[in-house]
């Protein structure tokens, strides 16, 4: 207890009984007097404690206003000015906690701008495949006419070229990746009737420089036998029968004992007459007569011209790009499909090349495609099969409800369908129309908010769905690409 405090109890404990009331007085008056003076030493020591810290305070060296010189300069000169923003306490309340998605990184192909965070947004399959956050890089792209989604597949492969990359379009119906293939050094092969460039389904194509004479041999004996059986059941449109399968290993081993090139006028012809060999009994021709009559539409029908004799193109898997141009044959859609599937043989010999390197393989236009159960199949085994040949598959329609076009309910055809929409964990969902809305959000999952921003998304603008993750990009074109991937030449040039 200090001196005022022990003054303070002395005078407090000190009282008389008898103490008359003007000592009373007296002695409340010292109690005042030695509380002021405890109040006012224990400010001057207050005091005297601020001005120590305030002289300190201004002794200290501190930032020049005008920042640092010498190997401490490019500081700040002055205070950060920020400029004022005004908003409902409903709108900053959706900031907190900083909800904006953190994108998918920096390594990779840039597509444009995340809407929500304003940061890049960059996409590469198999970047996300090797950091694990896909397992399947094929990609599935829906969006009405006129919404940009031609345009983001074409930058999409296009911008992919640099990193070591290929492109390969199976079936190109409008023609549209043509001079994009030309631009980047590519190749697009044009196919119709008139034109010279002839396809041959029985060419060897690309073999592998790892696969022995033995392996080889198998490998195109059955990739042979699988693409005559394909062609026929698209001209059929239906299964072929084990006879009819028959019929066709009979004829095809013919024709390649026989000839040096084998075409496929001369497998029909050895349908439709069998070897006498062949033959033991004589019911071998009438077993494949129906599939000789399927296959000779194709060199000597309507759908004559382009498969009658050897090939005029070759595929070249070495090029950046190669294209299968089918623009003049898009009114037949039965033609249409043999040509996709003959490109396909074609590109799955290279496709299964281990030393082939990573590729983009493009379908456009995929509703035309999807109604042949031949190359419904062909199409669903590639996408199986993406990850061992180091593929990202791509498919573009129009909605998703193209896909319940596909066979029957509860068929066979629906299930392959559905599958490449199971097998694609990358969904791109530009515009869509009102009525397909309800069909998209129950196709991909999407929640409330998602569906409401469909129907106003802008031109280039889409919902991307990268596994669990969403997010609304703006797809950014640079002039030059404006120009060569521009689908409205034709509306807008007399403008």
């Amino acid at each position: 207890m200090n001196t005022v405090d022990e003054r303070l109890h002395t005078a407090t404990l000190a009282v008389p009984h008898n103490e008359h009331r003007r000592d009373r007085r007296a002695r409340k008056r010292s109690a005042s007097q030695i509380e002021a003076d405890a109040r006012r030493a224990k400010t001057l020591e207050a005091r005297s404690r601020w001005q120590a810290e305030r002289a300190e305070a201004r002794s200290a060296a501190y930032l020049p206003a005008a920042g640092d010189t010498g190997p401490a300069q490019l500081r700040m000169p002055g205070r950060l000015k920020l400029p004022k923003h005004q908003d409902t306490s409903a709108t900053l309340a959706g900031h907190y906690p900083f909800l904006a998605e953190a994108g998918l990184g920096s390594a990779g192909v840039f597509v444009g701008q995340d809407l929500y965070s304003g940061g890049s947004f960059v996409y590469d399959p198999w970047v996300l495949y090797q950091r694990g956050m896909i397992t399947a890089p094929n990609i599935v792209l829906a969006g009405i006419v006129g919404s940009g989604k031609s345009s983001l597949a074409k930058s999409l492969y296009t911008r992919s070229l640099p990193f070591g990359r290929r492109v390969y379009v199976p079936g190109d119906p409008k023609g549209e990746h043509t001079a994009v293939a030309e631009a980047v050094g590519g190749k697009a092969i044009i196919l119709g009737y008139g034109l010279r460039n002839r396809l041959n389904p029985l060419d060897e194509g690309h073999r592998a420089a790892s696969a022995s004479d033995a392996e080889w041999a198998a490998q195109l004996a059955s990739r042979r036998r699988e693409l005559i059986g394909a062609l026929a059941e698209t001209v059929l449109d239906r299964a072929l029968s084990p006879l009819e399968h028959t019929a066709i290993d009979l004829a095809l081993a013919d024709t390649v004992r026989s000839a040096e090139v084998p075409i496929l006028p001369m497998v029909v012809d050895r349908i439709l007459e069998p070897n006498s060999e062949d033959d033991h009994d004589g019911r071998l021709a009438e077993d494949g007569r129906l599939v000789g009559h399927a296959l000779r539409r194709l060199v000597a029908g309507d759908l004559a011209g382009l498969f009658d004799g050897p090939s005029t193109v070759r595929f070249d898997p070495s090029l950046p790009m190669v294209s299968l141009d089918l623009s003049r044959v898009a009114e037949n859609s039965t033609l249409i499909s043999v040509l996709m599937t003959c490109s396909s043989a074609w590109m799955e010999s290279a496709l299964a090349d281990p030393a082939g390197g990573q590729r983009w393989v493009i379908y456009d236009e995929a509703w035309r495609l999807m109604a042949y159960p031949a190359l419904l199949r062909r199409m669903d085994a590639q996408w199986r099969l993406a990850r061992h040949f180091g593929i990202a598959n791509m498919l573009v329609f129009h909605k998703l409800s193209d896909l319940d076009n596909v066979g029957d309910s509860g068929s066979a055809m629906r299930a392959l369908a559905s599958s490449l929409l199971a097998n694609a964990e990358t969904r791109i969902v530009y515009r869509q129309e009102p009525d397909q809305l309800g069909h998209t959000a129950t196709a991909l999952g999407l929640s409330g908010t998602e569906q409401k921003l469909l129907p106003a998304l802008g031109t280039g603008q889409g919902l991307w769905r990268v596994k669990d993750r969403s997010f609304v990009v703006q797809h950014q074109l640079h002039p030059d690409e404006l120009e060569a991937f521009d689908t409205t030449a034709r509306m807008t040039a007399g403008q």
